[in-house]
């Protein structure tokens, strides 16, 4: 009986075939850097960088703070902050949670959401709106209370989306309530509302958009199809209630718009699984994201505590996107020493996948003491820019993030809203670093460089370096995408940078970089007891 070959290996050929008429990879499309500003928080734009350090440079709290205080009858403490500042009149809007407890008559405004505003972002004032009663009494700032269902109202994230052709709906909300549904099932979770003017809010009705886990920490995960709604009732009367709901939002969260994806995106606490499979043991970075801000996508895990959080968790993780990147103000909370909670950036290119490389010092820290923002920072993803300043607002108390009770409500308790301010684009710089000495280095110099990755540099005018030469020097040189220098564009031809200036200029001896030859260049920094925070082509 004759073998067929080709029966018995029916692909070879096929596979020979393709392999031999496969195309080479295609040459990556050059990046064009016109109206991009690179900054040095990570290494993505890098090619590579030696005698360099990353410095983290943490913002600078504000001499006024707090800028807000609780001095009404419905703020025994003030935690969650949402800011806008409306780009054509100038006019900062602020909303932050005001928990009044058992100072309040009714169940529905223990924890409600007030409103402040502000023509400089320093100075705010507590406008009587006359919107809601409070004990009688309509001279108040409250703009949204509670549901009065069962626990309290909690957290308040508050975005501007002037596309939206609907005026009504061009203020969003989110915020974590009770609800019931139509089977009589009381849950936890989040709720949204929409206002025209951040003031007069209309909450979105029905059960949560997405319900979170409640009330039973260490307990094992439900089996599958196993209800994980469940009431005990009390000797008291009282019903306790739980929801053994895995790897869900926990009860705050914080929105943004995210123009890559074109989507609203939530990132909120979200409780991961301890060592025994028991729940409700740490928080770690949920993400969430919805087109029309009512149909949210199922609660993804992006980030966690890991090896080197020890007994650290995170709390809440809010995120901006700011030039090219997702920063999360990720708020750690330290349980072995009474909640206490300080902030510390974390950086992502996608917003998926998350590096921490800031961990120590803390990008805002609690303040010494026993000041207002001595326990917790309770930070915000609606940062502002204004002019050269970034400005980063925050709720805060002078006692820890868990406990409740006096803990928060004490005499002994202060709270507030606070501003943490950074100059343009200076979250971390590369610092020069002195160099070890060799035989041909007698007196180390304190030098260092930084290469970027290939550019095109088609239609740029000109490009600024943000950096501190104030002790020492930047100057800059071109080389092609193969590594050779360009003539009239070497170290030996650039304009020293001295001082410390936000937009220093780059020059050569040979003159702008419109006269070179559109292709593709690879900028370097030589800096000399310097330390360069971003890089602008204009």
């Amino acid at each position: 009986m004759k073998t067929n070959r080709r029966t018995l290996f029916p692909c070879v050929a096929a596979l020979t075939v393709t392999f031999l008429c496969a195309a080479p990879a295609a040459e990556p499309k050059p990046v064009l850097a016109k109206g991009r500003t690179l900054v040095f928080a990570d290494d993505h734009d890098i090619l590579y960088r030696s005698g360099t350090r990353r410095v983290l440079h943490p913002p600078t709290k504000h001499p006024q703070n707090p800028l807000i205080t609780e001095d009404k009858p419905w703020e025994l403490a003030i935690g969650w902050v949402s800011v806008h500042r409306d780009a054509k009149t100038g006019k900062y809007q602020l909303w932050y949670q005001a928990y009044a407890g058992k100072r309040a008559q009714l169940k529905t405004h223990e924890c409600t959401v007030a409103y402040a505003e502000s023509d400089d972002g320093i100075t705010f004032t507590k406008p009587n709106l006359g919107l809601f009663d409070f004990n009688g009494d309509r001279s108040n700032n409250i703009v949204l209370i509670g549901s009065g269902v069962y626990g309290d109202r909690y957290c308040n994230s508050v975005i501007v989306d002037a596309a939206d052709p609907d005026p009504n709906r061009r203020y969003k909300m989110a915020f974590s309530d009770w609800s019931v549904d139509d089977k009589g099932e009381y849950w936890v979770g989040m709720h949204v509302a929409f206002s025209p003017d951040g003031i007069r809010w209309t909450k979105h009705p029905g059960p949560p958009l997405h319900r979170s886990f409640y009330g039973a920490k260490q307990v094992q995960p439900p089996l599958l199809g196993e209800n994980p709604y469940g009431e005990t009732k009390l000797p008291d009367g009282r019903v306790r209630r739980r929801a053994l709901l895995p790897l869900t939002h926990s009860d705050a969260a914080d929105v943004i718009y995210d123009p890559k994806r074109k989507a609203f995106v939530i990132y909120g606490k979200m409780w991961i699984d301890g060592p025994d499979g028991g729940m409700g043991w740490k928080h770690a970075m949920g993400r969430s994201e919805s087109k029309d801000f009512l149909n949210w996508s199922k609660p993804q895990l992006v980030c966690w505590p890991d090896d080197e959080d020890g007994a650290l968790e995170f709390h809440t993780s809010p995120v901006f996107i700011h030039r090219e990147r997702y920063f999360s103000l990720n708020q750690i909370l330290n349980r072995a020493n009474q909640g206490m909670m300080d902030v510390e950036l974390m950086v992502s290119r996608d917003g998926f996948e998350w590096e921490r490389p800031f961990r120590a010092p803390f990008f805002i820290p609690r303040s010494p003491g026993e000041q207002f923002d001595s326990g917790t920072i309770v930070t915000t993803a609606s940062f502002i820019t204004h002019g050269n300043e970034m400005r980063f607002y925050y709720g805060a108390y002078s006692s820890g993030a868990i406990g409740g009770g006096t803990n928060i409500t004490g005499d002994q308790q202060k709270s507030g809203v606070g501003l943490a301010t950074l100059p343009l684009d200076r979250f971390a710089g590369l610092r020069s670093e002195p160099q070890p000495a060799s035989a041909k280095v007698k007196s180390p110099p304190n030098i260092g460089q930084i290469t970027l990755k290939p550019l095109d540099f088609y239609k740029c005018r000109q490009i600024t370096v943000n950096a501190d030469a104030s002790k020492g020097a930047v100057r800059a040189e071109l080389l092609t995408a193969d590594g050779y220098r360009v003539p009239g564009f070497t170290k030996a031809d650039s304009a020293a940078l001295r001082g410390d200036n936000l937009r220093h200029v780059l020059k050569w001896k040979g003159g702008g970089i419109n006269k070179l030859p559109r292709a593709t260049y690879l900028v370097r920094l030589h800096l000399e007891s310097a330390e360069a925070f971003a890089v602008t082509f204009e």
